[in-house]
């Protein structure tokens, strides 16, 4: 399935960190944090202006890696993968 974002909106698969600590200890699914990085797979045309003439594009780009905070956004699930739809004001930075 294809999705395409409507607005401000874009889609993000979260990368997760890794599963040891530096000392080699390895963490379960429980004591693990939420995701708050990602790489944006899709994006929708931006915002309208405040006329509502034309539209104000996102300041993201597909395949850009960025962080997001770490409440924010909607889970869905499409076609066994785990995305997450954002708003472009829940990301906080691009990794550069």
């Amino acid at each position: 399935m294809k999705l395409k974002p409507l607005g401000d909106r874009l889609i993000v698969r979260a990368i997760e960190e890794e599963e040891t600590t530096a000392s080699g200890i390895v963490l379960p699914d429980t004591a693990k944090e939420k995701p708050q990085k990602g790489k944006v797979l899709a994006v929708g045309e931006g915002r309208w202006d405040e006329d509502g003439e034309r539209r104000v594009p996102l300041d993201v780009a597909e395949g850009d890696e960025v962080l997001y905070s770490k409440y924010g956004g909607t889970e869905i699930k499409v076609d066994g993968e785990e995305l997450l739809v954002l708003r472009e004001s829940d990301v906080l930075a691009k990794v550069q």
